[in-house]
């Protein structure tokens, strides 16, 4: 989501915890079970599956439990099928929010999301409420010690990208979403490390936030991002590096 990297820094004052892991698995397993319904378990033959067993990994779960996901999508072991849905909503002061998830009961899903919305002065709208205001594209991320901008720029056109951005702690690399694998395989190449690879939504236009509204908004997107059947949340608010640091302060 728009600024979601620099805002994490707001989550990581609140310290990590087991149930945060938890739920971060829960999200994992269900991207490898759909990647793998969907395209297959051949992880050479299917790009969507190998980022999210990379993801997976990333995040010390045990081959074990991947290897059961993989063999849930394909049908070789019973489980949940899950539907791909997206949602839109409105927040604080006419911000607009995306809502990415994966669920196995759609009522369920959509009655939680539309109290999570309420409860942080927002409203669950229906489709095209939000969704106008956003760019689909490719995003690769990469860690700052990755490459000194020169190499990064020098790459980034080479493999055929649209853009990069300086993100702070991290680079990030934009392209149209039929070319995210073949710039991904384009960077990994060069010898550059990739640390997340995957389809997202841009805000056309960011809405600067203040005050209580940016602490509603990011109260809004913490809400949601914890609710397990939500993958990832895109939101056309932003903050200034002033107010993050305002709000950390209060976190802590």
């Amino acid at each position: 989501m728009s600024g979601h990297s620099k805002w994490a820094t707001i989550k990581r004052k609140k310290g990590a915890t087991d149930a945060a892991r938890g739920r971060a698995w829960t999200k994992l397993i269900r991207e490898v079970v759909t990647a793998a319904r969907i395209g297959g378990g051949d992880q050479n033959s299917n790009p969507r599956l190998r980022k999210a067993v990379i993801d997976c990994r990333a995040q010390q779960m045990p081959a074990d439990n991947i290897k059961r996901a993989i063999q849930r999508g394909t049908g070789e072991l019973e489980g949940a099928s899950y539907d791909e849905v997206l949602y839109e909503g409105t927040g604080p002061s006419g911000t607009l929010f995306l809502v990415e998830g994966m669920t196995d009961n759609r009522n369920r899903t959509v009655a939680e999301l539309r109290k999570i919305f309420e409860r942080h002065n927002g409203v669950l709208g229906s489709s095209g409420a939000a969704g106008w205001a956003f760019d689909r594209v490719g995003v690769i991320t990469l860690e700052k010690s990755a490459a000194t901008e020169d190499q990064l720029m020098e790459a980034v056109v080479e493999a055929g990208a649209e853009d990069y951005r300086d993100e702070g702690e991290t680079w990030g690399v934009y392209t149209p979403p039929n070319d995210l694998d073949r710039v991904t395989s384009a960077l990994e190449a060069k010898k550059l490390t990739i640390q997340a690879s995957k389809l997202a939504y841009i805000p056309k236009n960011k809405k600067p936030m203040t005050g209580r509204d940016a602490e509603v908004c990011l109260n809004l997107v913490e809400a949601l991002d914890e609710h397990d059947d939500v993958q990832n949340v895109f939101a056309d608010f932003d903050l200034s590096e002033e107010e993050l640091a305002r709000i950390a302060a209060g976190a802590g």
